[in-house]
């Protein structure tokens, strides 16, 4: 008789972790904590299907405001790195808008070195994209995009654009992401989340995205996918930020749309303090919710693996460690 094969420990799978916000990073015992010390109210979790945009906002600033000493920062990705590392990951990448910590750190460039810092102390290798908002002025962005490319050699390894990308033209943001390529970074900039294929498009094509935070949008139009396939822009896809949205219900996330079309998937976790589940949890609810086989969820890790920004050695180590956990079964 033959028995079915078991399922492979996907903690044992090798990842990259690719978007995680700073605050977003943060253990629930670890804001409770700070939240107490610096008597600050954070609201309750978002229920699926019930959130805005504007609640997930009070709710991420109140959390931010917890954050008030470099020891918060390496706190955070110190414990945020150990978690993913428990859950197999090998590289992680970190973003952080400077804007909403350099009142309290003393300016942008310092409140950037602060995060620097923690990224250097924490247990496994660990890069730092540099992000400004959509809802900000271009020329904002062009402002963090040149102190991203100053710090490029000291932990900087990319930039991006994060928060609500509705209501501005991309265009408008190309001039801060000729910077940051000149500096040999990465461009990840959100879209794809209520914002149409077209809008996933102008990113690539305006902005020259390498990746695209969350860009499910873009499996609506054949010419898109085919335009991420060609350049191999890897899309950024957290599904458990969607449910509280409406954005899509965790069977309905299109992981395999996207590999389908050879395009490279890379499941993060965004916000795990505010969504609750974290990466091994990701490839979980692909297994489970959406019925990806192993050798796909290889595939997917593979594909966050190749479009980081970690080194070549280390992609070439992993990438072969990826091989090897899809040849043996877990025991």
């Amino acid at each position: 008789m033959n028995l079915p094969t078991p399922s492979r420990d996907l903690r044992g799978l090798p990842k990259a972790q690719l978007h995680l916000h700073l605050t977003g990073a943060m253990r629930p015992a670890t804001l409770l904590e700070l939240a107490g010390r610096h008597r600050v109210t954070v609201p309750p979790p978002l229920a699926d299907g019930a959130g805005t945009w504007a609640a997930f906002q009070d709710r991420y600033d109140a959390s931010r405001a917890t954050l008030r000493t470099p020891a918060d920062i390496a706190r955070v990705i110190a414990e945020a790195a150990a978690d993913d590392a428990a859950d197999g990951c090998r590289w992680m990448e970190i973003q952080v808008d400077p804007t909403s910590y350099a009142p309290v750190f003393g300016g942008l460039e310092a409140a950037l070195e602060v995060v620097l810092a923690g990224a250097a102390a924490a247990p496994i290798p660990v890069g730092v994209l540099v992000a400004s908002s959509w809802q900000r002025p271009p020329s904002h962005a062009v402002t963090l995009a040149r102190l991203a490319a100053r710090y490029a050699a000291h932990g900087v390894v990319g930039f991006g654009l994060s928060n609500d990308e509705r209501g501005v033209e991309v265009a408008d943001f190309a001039p801060a992401f000729r910077v940051t390529a000149d500096a040999g970074l990465l461009g990840a900039p959100h879209s794809g989340f209520y914002t149409p294929a077209s809008h996933v498009r102008s990113c690539v094509e305006s902005l020259e995205a390498a990746r695209i935070g969350h860009g499910t949008s873009a499996v609506a139009d054949p010419r898109v996918l085919s335009l991420l396939a060609e350049r191999q822009v890897g899309v950024e896809i957290c599904p458990t930020s969607y449910p509280p949205f409406g954005v899509h219900e965790l069977s309905t996330v299109p992981v395999r749309a996207f590999l389908s079309a050879g395009v490279p998937v890379a499941l993060s976790t965004d916000d795990p303090l505010l969504f609750g589940v974290g990466l091994a949890g990701q490839y979980e609810i692909c297994r489970n919710s959406l019925g990806l086989t192993d050798t796909e969820l290889a595939t997917v890790a593979a594909g966050g693996i190749r479009t980081s920004a970690a080194p070549e050695p280390l992609k070439k180590t992993l990438l072969a460690e990826v091989d090897e956990w899809l040849s043996f079964a877990s025991k």
